[in-house]
């Protein structure tokens, strides 16, 4: 009897839980403030209402003992109670926050309400007044209607793992719609809204007189402080700026739409929250409902061919396969036997067709190990049109040869010796020039080749080092033509 009792009780409470969560005990100190509330401002109205009837009987001073009360009692509601409500319930609020655009039929719309209004006062027709209180009920029914239409939509977005600047990926847009009977009509997923803040920056300065001369032909040079003003609202990029619409949907359903995405530029995107909007049923407003929903896309640099990687890719190439040449167990050439040769190389069989002596030169058997060096420069070293060229430039070396099955490592400061190449992506991504110790003196000499990127200068790389790697001094814009003598013409040739 006992569970049988449990189970109805529990029963209304599943079908009706928003007013279940309202009338927990939690909920008790809300009751009692809005009691206390209600009561002090009843007490008020009565001692205003008083305050009249006294002013009215001639009794001066029960007016304004009675006038003064009623003040300070709502006062002390307003300031007390009326504060710690609105804490309650300003999270909830802000989950349905609303915001409205007037669109042009609406305003050509409120402007011919008026115009009948006015025509309406100033001839007392009944006929206007009526139109004109149609008129009105249609904008009532119209913000009803709409806020019904977003009301407890679910929203969730989906964004690929791994994004790449310049190249388009889709994401996609679930919408349900958890209600039983109301279906949804003409809903846009759109991005939120951003509101820039405004600030002052102080920023160091030199104070030059005269003021228009070049600073070494002025005569006084002290320094000083400039006041400048930047809008910047100090947070990451939106993830998109279109919008995807769903026509219907069902009660009890969802849907789900594709939308392109691309983004130009490497870096972190993120959205705090998305907006779901609607002009039904009039199109007199868009109201867009605010849905605090957290998305964060890491894009990395672009690894699509560029020129400059393309007259790189052939000399490392080139000097790769130099590199590789060793005494492993794979055949690699046979060539002139050479005076540092050992005899037990020596191909009888080649030899005795080409009537010189000839050797097997084998491959490495770590012939694949291969190491990325990204030396990020200081602040100020190379412009930032060029740093950007130089990161990417180092993500498709990197993509490259990882699809190349080599056996990959990747150094640069900052980044733990991860061999997955999408972290070193993701490394790629968020680097910025930073003053910090250059890799290369630090950097063991292994069996390893090295592709180093660097803005050194040629005397300063050490000698073992120079001799296991290919060196691009991005100071150089990559590729300087003496390295373009290293490397044979059919190599060139090979793009």
């Amino acid at each position: 009897m006992g569970d049988s009792s449990r189970l109805s009780t529990s029963a209304p409470a599943s079908r009706f839980p928003r007013l279940a969560a309202f009338l927990r005990l939690e909920a008790v100190d809300i009751w009692i403030k809005f009691l206390v509330a209600l009561a002090g401002l009843g007490l008020a109205f009565a001692a205003a209402l008083f305050s009249t009837v006294s002013r009215e009987s001639g009794n001066v001073w029960a007016t304004l003992v009675l006038a003064s009360a009623a003040l300070i009692l709502a006062t002390l509601v307003g300031l007390t109670t009326v504060p710690q409500l609105a804490r309650r319930v300003v999270v909830a609020r802000l989950r349905d926050a609303v915001d409205y655009d007037v669109t042009r039929a609406g305003i050509i719309y409120v402007l011919a309400t008026l115009l009948i209004g006015i025509a309406a006062l100033n001839t007392g027709n009944n006929l206007l007044y009526i139109i004109v209180a149609a008129m009105l009920a249609a904008v009532l029914v119209s913000g009803v209607a709409s806020a019904l239409v977003l009301r407890d939509l679910e929203l969730d977005v989906r964004l690929p793992e791994h994004v790449f600047a310049g190249k388009p990926v889709l994401g996609r847009f679930l919408l349900h719609n958890p209600r039983r009977w109301l279906p949804s009509f003409s809903i846009h997923v759109v991005p939120s809204k951003r509101k820039p803040a405004k600030k002052w920056l102080i920023e160091p300065a030199t104070f030059g007189f005269p003021l228009k001369r070049p600073p070494e032909q002025q005569w006084v040079r002290l320094p000083d402080r400039r006041v400048r003003r930047i809008v910047n609202d100090g947070s990451a990029p939106g993830i998109f700026q279109g919008f995807a619409y769903f026509p219907y949907l069902a009660p009890k359903a969802e849907l789900s739409a594709d939308l392109e995405l691309r983004f130009q530029r490497r870096g972190r995107y993120a959205e705090d929250s998305f907006g779901l909007s609607t002009r039904f049923p009039f199109a007199f407003l868009t109201k867009t409902r605010r849905v605090p929903l957290a998305r964060t896309v890491l894009v990395y640099p672009a690894v699509e061919p560029t020129d400059q990687f393309l007259d790189i890719l052939p000399m490392i190439t080139g000097e790769f396969e130099t590199f590789v040449r060793g005494r492993g167990y794979d055949l690699y050439r046979i060539r002139e036997h050479m005076p540092e040769d050992s005899a037990r190389h020596v191909d009888w069989k080649a030899t005795a067709k080409s009537g010189s002596l000839k050797v097997r030169e084998f491959s490495r058997e770590d012939e694949r190990k291969l190491r990325l060096v990204f030396d990020n420069p200081a602040p100020g070293t190379l412009p930032p049109e060029a740093y950007e060229r130089a990161v990417a430039l180092a993500a498709s070396l990197a993509w490259h040869f990882a699809n190349e099955d080599a056996d990959l490592s990747f150094v640069a400061q900052g980044y733990k010796a991860d061999p997955d190449v999408y972290q070193f992506l993701a490394h790629l991504a968020l680097i910025e020039p930073k003053a910090e110790p250059s890799v290369i003196d630090q950097l063991p000499v292994t069996g390893d080749y090295n592709i180093v990127l660097t803005t050194r200068p040629r005397g300063s790389i050490p000698t073992p080092l120079w001799n296991a790697s290919y060196m691009i001094f991005l100071a150089d814009g990559g590729v300087a033509s003496d390295e373009r003598k290293r490397v044979p013409d059919k190599l060139l040739r090979t793009r």
